[in-house]
């Protein structure tokens, strides 16, 4: 009888533990209307990097952006995550399953696929540091942000990151999942920009013919 009790609580305790460390969800989404409508937009040649929403955005802001809004297939997006508010983005992690491509259309281009995301670094109830990041997947020859960044940092692509921001209390099924409240809209850029290296070495050359001249 008593190893039936003790068999009992330790199941009652595991049961317990498993409970605490359930992966917490969210909607993975940016249009929320209502809630959360942002953007990703593509790369504009001299922009450069910016991050924010538009005046027709919610929360409503004053950034403006040159580049299209990105469309379909040939676009991807990651979400990376860290458990507690505010961590670093080196202490981001992606997230499994969280590759989409973007919606088409008037209204849904330039938001990402939705669904209920479970988030393995964040437990149910907890708190989370979010950022997504999107590429131009190169004809779907980049499947992931690893490869993407690489590209990026070789200047073969056109990629972007979103500012860092939190989200709490992630929930479980069947409990309402919590929207991406914190995120704000952001560009693609090219890394390093080609205008920056004609810049410099027009520059790099001037400055020779210049002290050749002295």
């Amino acid at each position: 009888m008593r190893k039936n009790i003790t068999a009992l609580v330790a199941l009652t305790v595991l049961g317990s533990a498993v409970s605490v460390l359930a992966q917490g969800q969210l909607n993975y989404s940016i249009r929320v209307t209502g809630s959360v409508v942002g953007h990703v937009y593509g790369y504009s040649a001299g922009e450069g990097v910016r991050s924010g929403n538009t005046a027709t955005e919610v929360p409503p802001g004053a950034t403006t952006y040159a580049g299209a809004l990105l469309q379909g297939t040939g676009f991807s997006a990651q979400l990376f995550a860290a458990l507690g508010a505010d961590q670093s983005e080196s202490a981001l992690t992606a997230v499994t399953g969280s590759v989409v491509s973007f919606r088409t259309g008037a209204t849904l281009g330039g938001t990402i696929a939705t669904l209920t995301l479970a988030i393995p670094q964040v437990p149910v109830g907890g708190t989370g540091t979010f950022q997504l990041r999107a590429w131009d997947n190169l004809n779907g020859t980049l499947t992931t942000w690893a490869a993407a960044e690489q590209a990026w940092n070789n200047g073969l692509t056109a990629a972007g990151k979103s500012g860092l921001f939190n989200v709490a209390a992630l929930t479980e099924a069947p409990n309402i999942p919590p929207n991406m409240l914190g995120f704000r809209s952001f560009n693609l850029t090219i890394v390093p920009e080609p205008s920056t290296f004609v810049l410099a070495g027009l520059g790099a050359a001037a400055l020779v013919i210049f002290r050749r001249r002295k």
